[in-house]
């Protein structure tokens, strides 16, 4: 039997299906569409290892539909379009039966190949699934996301963890045979990243390595048989969100060194480029900000110039790129207002526009006021008229602080100039 033991005890019905609950549980958002057969097109967004794969396959089996499987890896255009095809001529002619076409890891597939699936999808040729460990409002074309929900699968407790290993032990064939005691299981479950695909077969090489009946796991034998003396790296798994973050966190605080050697570490591990770029987009404004303007415009032509380059050489402006960001003055003033203002949408609700703010377009609106009283600011000295702009309810009420860095200490006097005595600056 060649099977990986992750394949072997793949669950086959939902009553077997490990955590989850949010979807698949007694009252999950999947339960009832399983079981009536009514499957939306969908993406199912998480961590490698957490049950994307095996959820599409049991969704097909339940709702007794044909299945059919790419992986964006390996597969092309063509591909797609023989598979839609193929489903096209299966058995599953209405809407409520129309085959599953499962697309792994569909945040490869290029704009191209996205596009390809898009007739079949909006006809009902198929339902798609797929599965993406990445972001899909950044890596599914729009024109597919909005054709599909996202249902996002959340990493599995050690609880679940423990339990599949216990599971395989107790059911799968092979290590049946044995006589399996887990003494420890710390060191399986780190360096399995949570994934559980990885943790079961490590378990079966350690099994499996083992000459005699009785096989004991402890941590010192995991570590002996599996942990590897070169560096780790997994850019699917724990290591992939701990790495990026010591990167961020190296930059928003002003440790050049550390930052690159963290990029260092993805790049060496084979990370995708546009993701550290990407991330770095998000810190020239999240952490930079308005202390240094010019850093987003520079993580974004890093974005752009990686994607163009690609590797080997893309190294060298992420580099640039992330040492530009460490050595930059520091401000989350934008980023603390925009939250704070979200904050107070949340618990105010949908405040009317001033009157005088609103727009005119029809002579009914003109009559009713909208527009009326309104001052062009560019009519006015300086460019500068004292007006409401905020609902009356909110007057006065500061969202964004200036941060205490130089080019922020000019832009809290020139309001403070602007504003007298009605904003705090």
């Amino acid at each position: 039997m060649n099977e990986p033991l992750a394949e072997r005890v793949r669950p086959k019905q939902l009553e077997d299906f490990v955590s989850q609950d949010h979807l698949v549980g007694p009252q999950g958002a999947l339960t009832s569409q399983i079981k009536k057969g009514m499957i939306p097109s969908l993406i199912l967004w998480g961590p490698p290892g957490t049950g994307k794969t095996s959820l599409a396959q049991i969704i097909a089996l339940e709702s007794k539909r044909p299945f059919f499987a790419l992986s964006a890896i390996h597969s092309g255009v063509k591909d797609v379009r023989e598979v839609i095809d193929k489903a096209r001529k299966s058995d599953g002619l209405f809407t409520t039966q129309n085959p599953i076409l499962f697309i792994d890891e569909i945040h490869r597939f290029s704009k191209s190949q996205q596009d390809s699936l898009l007739a079949a999808v909006e006809k009902g040729w198929v339902t798609l699934i797929g599965a993406t460990t990445e972001n899909p409002s950044f890596e599914v074309i729009p024109a597919l996301l909005s054709r599909c929900q996202v249902y996002v699968l959340k990493p599995f407790e050690r609880k679940d963890l423990e339990h599949l290993l216990e599971r395989a032990i107790a059911q799968d064939v092979i290590l049946k045979s044995k006589k399996i005691q887990l003494g420890e299981t710390e060191a399986l479950l780190r360096l399995s990243g949570g994934d559980a695909r990885k943790l079961l077969n490590m378990l079966e090489l350690i099994v499996l390595s083992e000459d005699g009946k009785e096989v004991l796991i402890n941590n010192e034998k995991v570590l002996e048989k599996v942990q590897k003396n070169t560096v780790l790296y997994d850019k699917t798994g724990e290591q992939h969100y701990d790495i990026i973050s010591a990167f961020i966190k190296s930059i928003r605080g002003s440790d050049p060194n550390a930052a690159v050697y963290w990029l260092a570490r993805m790049i060496e591990g084979g990370e995708d480029i546009k993701f550290i770029a990407r991330r770095m987009v998000i810190a020239a404004s999240e952490d930079v900000g308005l202390a240094n303007p010019t850093a987003l415009v520079i993580a974004n032509a890093t974005f752009e110039a990686v994607t163009k380059v690609g590797n080997p050489e893309s190294r060298i402006i992420l580099s640039q790129c992330a040492v530009y960001l460490a050595t930059s003055p520091k401000s989350n003033a934008s980023y603390m207002a925009i939250k704070s203002a979200q904050e107070v949408v949340k618990k105010t609700g949908d405040l009317s526009v001033p009157l005088h703010l609103r727009n005119a377009p029809t002579k009914l609106m003109k009559d009713l006021g909208y527009g009326e009283s309104y001052q062009y600011a560019h009519d006015y000295d300086q460019n500068f008229v004292d007006l409401e702009y905020l609902p009356e309810e909110l007057s006065g009420k500061v969202f964004y602080q200036p941060g205490e860095n130089k080019r922020e200490e000019v832009i809290r006097k020139f309001l403070g100039m602007r504003w007298k005595g009605k904003y705090p600056y």
